[in-house]
């Protein structure tokens, strides 16, 4: 072993990383590394075995376990002897988490985070888990027996970690793809099968915990508009209403946690991711436009006035998340007693509040607290308003949860098409003023020279790792909404380049895409990753990409890539469809479209404006949209392909409405469009 008194060996080494979870970390007695070669190199050189410690900065439990154990000098002591330890934020480096998320949801049967994996020098895993406390409990080993038993197993029991190691990298190296889909109508299917672990009281699908299933939402949506399906309509209203009146959706600052631990979404964990948000805005928009839905668009104005409040960033972009902790407790910051509402209000407006928001003596949360639920609309909207806005002023002097300010780019993609598409739709230039404040921040700082992107930055500079797939895709969607909400031709020529990008570098050479390009970091193996998890999957984001580019272009190498992607996709989507929303939201804008609006007018002209806002208000799955000025925009070889040869009507802007590219006539009016 190398000799304790070398300091450059010896030390943390987190104090300059860009993300604000490693940066957590920084302090810690522990020797911590970033992940890089010279990490491996280390543990080859010392003959140690590498503890690889992956989390996110608003993880409860990975504040535990850091407080328990990383920030204990004598558990710090036994890793930094026996160990070379790296750290690895997973929102930065989803290839890793990824790759070693399967490996410990293969050899133990669960994942989640903190992810602790013992690897090779070589990078091969050996052992997994999660959470360990730092003494026994519950069944649980004792962090540091874990450590014992991994040290007298790697020093006497060699050849048998060798044999474990190799057969893991086997099993993880192994290509598994599902058999195409066998039924003809694969959207048909994926309703029944989720009808079946649809929750008939609470919502939602399956039991407890319950996560946002906002793919699938997603998906139901277009499904009911294209085929007119009651059942998968009724499935989604019943599950977006019991989500936004729970106690997951924060009711009076808008914006929802990650997820709720109960049926009912009652209780959530309190953190708050940006892509959650951005998923489910856009989600609540198209039940709005779809219904006409108040609650829905209710829960749209809250949750974008929530994204830009808390999570914009100075640069321009928004924040990855919102911590479930504050003053070392999670949820503090949002949960209420009776008493504490008689405080702020006073008695009567204190009893009026506990009536409304359900809270209770004792409550549903810790200290006899209560998280607010508005189970019905109060008829007395403005004493209601009354009230939230003195709880929120209340509410602001506690502690707040810490921010996890780093921009991710593929969830700031979400954002821009989910805010963009709100502020054509809704009227609030705001919204789109935000987008695209976010879209120009990616190609200031993400886009490299020669046409990459970096996943990462932190108060305006860029972080180490590359971009992976769904950043390339998520981008290019928000892109692509940007040009459509507002004619300027560079959002398009940019989309283009990402989508190049996709084909160029991430082809599996069978009709599918990797998660990483052709020139990433080698890891043990390449991951490729066809189910939506949190977040759409890479995959299932390129097909909607693929889809929406063939309907602007005409180019039938879009399409063509589209329809061999969704086949290889197809047997997930057949036999799982609660993790294939976003590919099933893809087919069924393939099979409906594409239903192209072409508005040509000046700019700033309302005519055009409305035009463009009646199209965005249409709910048909494969609607695509270009505008753009008479002229630059629609005449030679360089006119955006929907635009060109369009001509306004008698002065007026007009819109182009195409189905399968065959045109009406163009119109002037709205409601024509419609």
């Amino acid at each position: 072993m190398v000799a304790a008194t070398q300091d450059e060996v010896m030390t943390n080494r987190l104090a300059e990383a860009t993300s604000p979870y490693l940066q957590q970390h920084k302090d810690n007695p522990v020797h911590w590394w970033e992940w890089c070669a010279e990490a491996f190199d280390e543990a080859r050189s010392r003959d140690t075995p590498v503890f690889l410690s992956v989390g996110y900065a608003a993880c409860h439990w990975c504040h535990v376990m850091a407080h328990e154990s990383f920030e204990d000098d004598g558990t710090a002591a036994y890793l930094n002897e026996h160990f070379v330890s790296i750290k690895v934020d997973r929102e930065e480096r989803p290839d890793i988490d990824a790759i070693y998320m399967e490996a410990t949801q293969a050899m133990t049967g669960q994942g989640g985070w903190p992810m602790t994996c013992i690897l090779t020098s070589d990078g091969a895993p050996f052992f997994t888990g999660t959470y360990f406390p730092l003494k026994a409990r519950q069944g649980m080993p004792g962090f540091g027996q874990v450590l014992e038993a991994v040290v007298t197993a790697w020093r006497e029991r060699r050849d048998e970690i060798t044999g474990i190691s190799a057969d893991v990298t086997k099993h993880l190296q192994r290509s598994v793809s599902l058999p195409p889909a066998t039924g003809d109508d694969v959207g048909q299917g994926a309703v029944k099968q989720l009808a079946q672990s649809f929750d008939p009281r609470h919502a939602g699908f399956g039991s407890a915990p319950k996560f946002p299933p906002s793919m699938v939402c997603e998906f139901l949506l277009r499904r009911a508009a294209r085929v007119d399906d009651q059942e998968a309509l009724q499935m989604v209203e019943a599950t977006l209403e019991a989500m936004a009146r729970g106690g997951m959706y924060d009711q009076l600052g808008g914006g929802f946690a990650r997820y709720s631990v109960d049926a009912r979404w009652d209780v959530p964990h309190f953190e708050k991711m940006l892509y959650d948000n951005a998923l489910l805005l856009r989600v609540y928009l198209h039940w709005a436009r779809q219904t006409g839905s108040a609650l829905a668009e209710r829960v749209v104005r809250e949750t974008a006035d929530f994204m830009i409040r808390e999570l914009g960033t100075a640069e321009g972009g928004f924040a990855s998340a919102l911590d479930a902790d504050s003053d070392g407790e999670e949820g503090v910051f949002y949960v209420w007693t009776p008493s504490e509402l008689t405080v702020v209000l006073g008695e009567e407006d204190g009893r009026y509040a506990a009536e409304i928001f359900g809270v209770r003596s004792p409550g549903n949360f810790d200290h006899g607290s209560s998280t607010l639920r508005l189970d019905t609309d109060p008829t007395d909207l403005g004493r209601q308003r009354d009230v939230v806005h003195r709880l929120m002023a209340h509410r602001d002097t506690r502690t707040r949860p810490a921010r996890d300010d780093k921009i991710v780019a593929a969830w700031n993609g979400l954002a821009i098409s989910a805010l963009a598409e709100a502020g054509v739709i809704l009227d609030e230039p705001r919204y789109l003023d935000a987008a695209g404040a976010a879209g120009q921040l990616l190609l200031d700082i993400h886009l490299t020279d020669d046409g990459k992107l970096r996943r990462a930055s932190r108060d305006g500079a860029v972080g180490g790792p590359a971009g992976v797939l769904d950043d390339y895709a998520c981008v290019a969607e928000g892109l692509l909404v940007l040009y459509g909400a507002t004619g300027e031709r560079r959002w398009f020529d940019q989309a283009i380049g990402l989508v190049s990008q996709i084909i160029e570098r991430f082809l599996d050479g069978r009709g599918g895409f990797y998660d990483t390009a052709d020139d990433a970091e080698a890891l043990i193996k390449r991951p490729q990753d066809p189910a939506d998890n949190a977040s759409p999957s890479g995959q299932g984001m390129t097909a909607c990409v693929l889809v929406t580019m063939f309907g602007l272009t005409g180019d039938d190498s879009y399409r063509e890539a589209a329809e061999a992607l969704l086949g290889q996709l197809s047997g997930l989507a057949e036999r799982a469809a609660r993790f294939a929303g976003q590919t099933l939201s893809a087919g069924e804008a393939l099979l409906d479209g594409p239903r192209q609006v072409a508005v040509v007018g000046p700019d700033r002209d309302e005519g055009r404006r409305h035009l463009v806002q009646a199209a965005y208000r249409l709910s048909h799955p494969g609607v695509v949209i270009a505008q753009g000025a008479e002229g630059a925009d629609t005449e030679g070889d360089d006119a955006a392909p929907l635009l060109q040869h369009r001509t306004m009507m008698a002065d007026k802007s007009a819109a182009y409405v195409c189905h399968h590219f065959v045109c009406d006539l163009p119109v002037t009016a709205p409601a024509q469009v419609r």
